[in-house]
């Protein structure tokens, strides 16, 4: 066999290679003379706004003719909003923000984005709006902010905004009203009022449409010729997929509570190896995730307690007293963690607390109750762990002899006059190695 050490420097390899495997970007069979396909679900955050940068740069290189962003999103973080509009900004390649599939929606951050991409193109049964900006304090929550502060903020978005649509010609007025009225408008509704360009039933038509059509690029100006190019879509990786999955507030929350009670149950039973493995990997992409959103300092700082408390309840069971408060602090803490009134999409799904406390609650009342009835066993080795138990007399014991006990022979001594040799005999104490028996008394040799 090979030593641990080797085989733990081989398993090691075996990880790194995996994880460069999974994080390489994939790159487009197409060269030239083609159009790329990037699609954008659900929050903007760090790993979709580099995921964004990755695909319009591995676009250029490709010599694509355009680049289609198909979005779908209730919005996001403004950092990565920003990041996203510097890029399509600054791209060699035209890009096109495409809100779709029927259904989809361009909330908050994807207005901007939908504003800052040189065609912009709706699919029907499709809305956009809502980009009031919402102010976050240090720990995280929504910021209540003075009205002097609030009018600043509002001010410095409703600039950006409008800048943006000046330098692609779109509707100024109305995306001064998504930002300060928060109002929203069907896809019709947006062609009408020149907040989008067009209007497109799929990507196909799109392709269609956009063709011929000049567009102001950072190095001059170009003319679209999509009609009836091939479509090569750029993916995100592996890699990317997962910590764009991670970052969803309900599924971070989730990891968070399987990393901490996994952590919990190597402590309480060391040498299981298995929880604590999987307990370090999901707290530690627990905290990736949670580290792209609006944390609440109070909420994790309550969640935390509450699995102190749980973990107190193991080591000195309270009979469930200190698992009732934890599961009290765990939910007040979960409803805390991220709160954001007017974004609503960064909240923690509330079936997903309930479901997570009380299956935490359940798991930790039944390890404690374990703990009580194993408390309550009489002891099963060493001296405790004699007493009580029948053997057989090898020897008269008049009053010292040899008793045959669990296969083993003990010296022992009677207590309470002499035994016949083949008589059961009960210990009824120890000192040292030798037994303190007595007599079965009938009742009990009857009963057996």
């Amino acid at each position: 066999m090979l030593p641990s050490r080797r085989l733990l420097t081989i398993g090691l390899q075996l990880i790194l290679l995996l994880l460069a495997a999974v994080a390489a970007p994939r790159s487009t069979s197409a060269q030239g003379n083609h159009v790329a396909l990037v699609q954008l679900r659900g929050i903007i955050n760090p790993v979709a706004a580099g995921y964004i940068e990755r695909a319009i740069s591995q676009a250029e290189e490709s010599g694509a003719v355009a680049v289609v962003i198909e979005m779908d999103t209730p919005g996001g973080l403004d950092t990565s909003m920003r990041a996203i509009i510097q890029r399509i900004m600054a791209s060699r390649v035209p890009v096109v923000v495409y809100v779709a599939p029927p259904g989809a929606r361009a909330g908050s951050a994807g207005v901007y984005i939908t504003y800052a991409a040189h065609i912009a193109a709706m699919a029907p049964n499709t809305n956009i709006g809502s980009a009031h900006p919402v102010a976050l304090g240090d720990s995280g929550s929504e910021q209540q902010l003075s009205d002097t502060m609030q009018q600043k903020v509002t001010n410095d978005a409703v600039a950006y905004i409008k800048g943006i649509a000046q330098s692609r010609g779109r509707n100024a007025d109305w995306a001064e009203k998504a930002v300060r009225e928060s109002v929203n408008v069907t896809a019709q509704e947006a062609v009408d009022l020149k907040v989008v360009d067009l209007l497109a039933d799929d990507l196909p038509s799109l392709l269609d449409s956009i063709d011929g059509r000049e567009v102001q690029l950072a190095g001059g100006r170009v003319t679209l010729a999509t009609r009836g190019l091939p479509v090569e879509r750029i993916e995100m990786t592996p890699f990317e997929s997962l910590l764009h999955v991670i970052s969803d507030p309900t599924i971070a929350y989730i990891l968070l509570s399987l990393g901490t009670m996994g952590l919990i149950f190597e402590l309480s039973n060391p040498g299981a190896i298995l929880p604590g493995v999987v307990g370090g990997i999901c707290l530690l992409f627990a905290l990736f995730g949670l580290g792209t959103l609006p944390v609440n300092i109070a909420g994790l700082l309550l969640i935390g307690f509450a699995f102190l408390l749980f973990a107190a309840d193991i080591f000195a069971p309270t009979h469930g007293m200190l698992t009732a408060g934890g599961a009290i602090s765990f939910v007040l803490g979960s409803l805390m963690l991220i709160n954001t009134r007017n974004a609503p999409f960064l909240e923690i799904s509330r079936v997903a607390i309930i479901s997570v406390t009380a299956g935490l609650a359940a798991f930790f009342f039944f390890v404690v109750s374990a703990i009580v009835r194993s408390r309550r066993r009489p002891p099963a080795i060493g001296k405790e762990g004699l007493v009580g138990q029948v053997g057989t007399a090898r020897t008269a014991l008049d009053p010292a002899g040899m008793v045959f006990l669990n296969g083993e022979l003990w010296k022992a001594l009677s207590e309470s006059g002499s035994i016949a040799e083949g008589e059961l005999v009960e210990v009824v104490g120890v000192r040292g190695l030798t037994l303190l028996v007595a007599p079965r008394p009938a009742e009990k040799r009857l009963r057996s």
